[in-house]
């Protein structure tokens, strides 16, 4: 493979400014990352500490392997939602090592009140449920959850996407084979009884852990009966006499070190395999990133620098550099996983889909997983275009996009608007991971551009009505509302608390990332002898 050969000059202004610019956002998701893990109530923490449980995080730092990686899946999720407090929507989920196994864990925020579940805590556990089918990982919960956000029942209940899906998908995992392990640390009501129950194993902690399908208040409403909650559905209840759970913990702990136990006996996963090199660094450092991305989306510059620092030693072997040049492909390796690269550098003409397309039936054929780095305004438009097929080209990138087998994963370094979103493998492609760069945006059309259409779509009405066209403050009457609602909703951080991505990241982190992703990945097959594509319009 060739060595790129950067052309970056890191004295000049233009660089200095995009690397200030990078600088400051990054300091702002630090700063957001900080409130998601430390801003809670003193009167949360101190009601947990009185009853004797571990904050979330120092139960992850126990049951995780010390000194090995974690990847944390959408830390950001919920912000700026409800009373603005409930921070990654109440669960804290990620990717880490226990006993030398790749694991999802996820564990319920209690200081978030008290680990209730709302709308977006389910759809963040089904979106978790997800990893853990696509990438055959076994899964860890710890449970300790006051249920339902009782306000918010209609949106977390009945769907297919709501909260009954969850108890669907553990069936489903069940039924896959792969291990399900869950501790009741807290409460488990109502349909969260489910979650240990549905689970291979269930280790319930004395005095706090308590499972029941109706709680002491619901009981005595229904029954008459007075109970406390351990009585109800307590260890001793659960692990003496009902058989729910199987292990019995005399505090968190001690449910953790189960844990850890049962994941020692769990057999090896075999994973898939990849020709593999040697990993070595980029030649180039990484924060150079800073100063590449253009800290204005409508400001081009060339993928292949920011491949250049993301990939080991630097090499890219690119495929067909002088034909359709919008859109960088070629093989490279990161942490020696090999990968094929698509990356923009610019829209997508007719050529560039289909190059794009061979492209990815190539990779699809040789089992090398593909990574999409998205900064698209979209296809081109025209008559001109039309007529070359731009439609059916772009069909045929998407078919391809869609259908692929092997793993796929996404970074939205810039602009990811319209269909350049689904060329480019946007959340509906189903990439094992997607994440966000800070300044990136995702929408339609940009704010400028959905308000240009409108004005004109209400001038050529004007004519066709014999009135005059808009005067300017009725253009700007029209404009501003939609620029404003565009910079509101389609930013990183309206992204990241939608679930749309799996998080922002601090761009030095990409490489290190991706590394993680696809090592996670290869606990599953590249493709259980599923190849092939629908039909492609010629």
């Amino acid at each position: 493979m060739d060595v790129i050969e950067t052309k970056i000059d890191t004295k000049s202004d233009e660089y200095r400014k995009n690397f200030e610019a990078m600088e400051a956002l990054v300091a702002d998701l630090k700063e957001e990352l900080r409130k998601v893990r430390e801003d809670r109530p003193q009167k949360a923490k101190d009601r947990l500490a009185a009853q004797g449980k571990m904050p979330i995080r120092e139960k992850l730092a126990l049951l995780l392997d010390r000194n090995t990686p974690y990847l944390e899946i959408s830390p950001l999720t919920a912000r700026g939602m409800y009373d603005g407090t409930i921070h990654g929507a109440g669960l804290v989920c990620g990717i880490g090592i226990v006993c030398g196994k790749e694991v999802l864990v996820s564990g319920n925020d209690a200081t978030i009140k008290g680990g209730s579940t709302y709308p977006m805590t389910v759809k963040k556990t089904l979106r978790v449920q997800a990893i853990v089918m696509e990438n055959r990982l076994p899964s860890i919960t710890l449970v300790d959850s006051a249920g339902g956000y009782l306000p918010l029942q209609s949106e977390v209940f009945p769907d297919i996407d709501d909260g009954g899906r969850i108890f669907y998908n553990q069936a489903i995992t069940s039924k896959m084979g792969i291990p399900q392990i869950t501790a009741v640390m807290g409460l488990c009501t109502a349909g969260g009884a489910y979650v240990p129950a549905m689970s291979d194993e269930t280790i319930h902690v004395k005095g706090t852990g308590a499972i029941f399908l109706g709680g002491p208040p619901l009981v005595k409403a229904a029954t008459g009966e007075v109970v406390t909650a351990d009585q109800l559905g307590g260890a001793d209840l659960h692990c003496r006499e009902s058989g729910v759970s199987d292990y019995y913990a005399e505090d968190d702990r001690h449910a953790i070190a189960i844990i850890r136990n049962i994941m020692e006996c769990l057999p090896p996963t075999e994973k898939s395999r990849l020709a593999m090199h040697e990993p070595a660094p980029p030649l180039y450092d990484p924060r150079e990133i800073y100063g590449i991305v253009s800290r204005e989306l409508k400001v081009p510059y060339d993928v292949r620098e920011l491949i250049a620092r993301v990939v080991d030693r630097s090499e890219f072997l690119e495929f067909k550099e002088l034909f359709a040049p919008t859109l960088v492909c070629g093989w490279a390796y990161i942490h020696g996983y090999p990968v094929g690269i698509l990356g923009n550098n610019g829209v997508l003409f007719p050529d560039s889909a289909l190059k794009g397309t061979q492209f990815i039936q190539i990779c699809d054929r040789r089992k090398i997983p593909l990574l999409f780095l998205q900064n698209i305004n979209g296809f081109i438009v025209g008559s001109e275009y039309e007529r070359l097929g731009i439609t059916k080209h772009g069909h045929k990138m998407v078919n391809a996009v869609a259908t692929a087998t092997v793993p796929k994963f996404t970074v939205i370094v810039g602009a990811s608007y319209g269909a350049g979103n689904y060329a480019m493998c946007g959340r509906a492609y189903s990439p094992r991971f997607l994440w966000m760069y800070p300044g990136a945006e995702i929408a339609v059309m940009g704010g400028e551009q959905a308000s240009g259409v409108l004005v004109t779509l209400r001038n050529d009405q004007l004519v066709k009505e014999g009135k005059p066209p808009l005067s300017k403050d009725e253009e700007d009457a029209i404009r501003k509302p939609l620029i404003d609602a565009a910079r509101k909703e389609s930013n990183a951080y309206y992204s990241t608390a939608n679930l749309w991505d799996d998080g922002i990241l601090d761009p030095v982190d990409t490489r290190d990332v991706l590394g993680l992703a696809i090592s996670a990945a290869l606990n599953a097959p590249i493709r259980d002898d599923v190849f092939g594509y629908g039909i492609f319009r010629m």
